[in-house]
């Protein structure tokens, strides 16, 4: 009953059975929309599990842990995809999941925890690197696309010719980014773990801080009168800080991710095999499936988890979280889709087009502007959810390439 408790999201797991049977018995657009609703309770409960073991190993290894098995869901649905050579649906849920938490979760972050908090910090240095590394992920995407524009046209190269030199470069240039990100995890926790721990600034809330500052008035008051004045029953209102602890046992949660994983495998592949379908019925592109739909289904752990966690003032998990999962997106999971397509004879590469590169550029320019101070507000979140939407709109209106 903890699992199922854990979270109201978790009603949905309802979808899960009809999500399977429905793959047999329905349309392909109503198995998409069952397995799409199925798919994001599991996402939560692989997000509960994943917390349950980060409480045992820190908040910077377990935001590592959440951010990790919180791209389960994209690591599965993407390898599917690419045995259906739905190669424009892989980028787009590529690109799309890193635009999805730099902009919607991190923007829900900061807007959820700042209407509680007048102002919340975090550990600038990590975020400040994990924005860094994005940048060099950009670099990747914008080479590919840069080669092609300056080659297509010039009669220089066939098309065949051209399309073989962009894959050579995308299957160099995802081994150095692979190497890149495991170079970092050594770096974070290996010779550089000081400079990522956390470190607790006390903000109160916004009803608590005016409390204070009436307390403050009043004891200034009684100062100012020669009067000692402790009102203790003040005191015993302030809210003591929640100590969380593990709800399951540790085997108990590893058998969950296990379980879940399997089980989510079997939805996206349900999920996958009705998307082309949907894209006739609906008259929507691939691309915006990929871009905006599957990584609202991807990043569902990641958003609630993430939001929790800003609520309660948690912003280095949440950090850990939203950047942390775009950056692991974008120098793991996308050069290892190219590197697993490679065998299957699937022509997978990091060749995106200007327009796509472009607004993951903007993104993350926008993201390192509002991180580098350390601090975070409800305005900024704003600003950053207001950006994805905008995206979103260009997108449903942009047309397969």
């Amino acid at each position: 009953m903890t699992i199922v408790k854990s979270s109201w999201v978790n009603v949905l797991l309802v979808f899960v059975p009809i999500g399977i049977a429905s793959h047999f018995v329905w349309s392909p657009t109503i198995t998409f929309i069952m397995n799409f609703l199925a798919i994001i309770p599991l996402a939560k409960l692989l997000g509960f599990a994943t917390e349950d073991i980060a409480l045992r190993t820190g908040e910077i290894i377990g935001g590592l842990l959440n951010a990790t098995f919180g791209n389960a869901v994209e690591l599965i649905i993407s390898v599917i995809s690419l045995t259906q050579n739905l190669v424009v649906v892989v980028q787009a849920s590529m690109l799309g999941s890193i635009l999805s938490n730099l902009l919607l979760v991190l923007g829900m972050c900061f807007w959820a925890g700042g209407y509680r908090y007048p102002i919340q910090y975090f550990n600038k240095t990590v975020a400040q690197t994990s924005a860094s590394l994005l940048f060099i992920s950009v670099a990747s995407l914008l080479i590919p696309a840069s080669f092609y524009g300056s080659i297509h046209g010039t009669n220089t190269e066939t098309n065949s010719e051209l399309t073989q030199d962009i894959l050579n470069i995308s299957r160099a240039t995802s081994i150095i980014l692979l190497v890149l990100y495991f170079s970092y995890l050594f770096f974070q926790l290996k010779t550089h773990n000081y400079l990522v721990s956390t470190v607790q600034h006390d903000i109160l809330p916004f009803s608590r801080l005016q409390l204070q500052e009436q307390r403050q008035s009043r004891q200034a008051t009684f100062a100012e009168e020669g009067q000692i004045f402790i009102n203790q029953t003040e005191e015993e209102e302030d809210e003591e800080e929640e100590v969380e602890e593990p709800q399951l046992p540790a085997w108990m949660s590893i058998a969950l991710l296990v379980i879940v994983t399997v089980i989510v495998g079997v939805c996206a592949e349900f999920l996958v095999s009705a998307i082309e379908e949907v894209t006739k019925v609906w008259h929507i592109s691939e691309t915006f499936v990929g871009l905006i739909l599957i990584p609202i289904v991807g990043n569902a752990a990641e958003h609630l988890t993430a939001v929790t966690c800003a609520i309660k003032n948690k912003m280095d998990l949440a950090l850990g979280v939203a950047v942390g999962s775009s950056m692991q997106i974008a120098l793991l999971v996308t050069p290892l889709m190219v590197i697993i397509a490679w065998p299957m004879g699937v022509e997978m590469s990091l060749f995106f087009n200007i327009y796509e590169t472009a607004v993951l550029l903007i993104a993350v320019i926008m993201v390192n502007y509002l991180i580098m101070d350390g601090e975070s507000n409800w305005l900024e979140g704003l600003m950053l959810m207001a950006v994805y939407i905008v995206i979103a709109i260009s997108f449903y209106y942009y047309p397969d390439q």
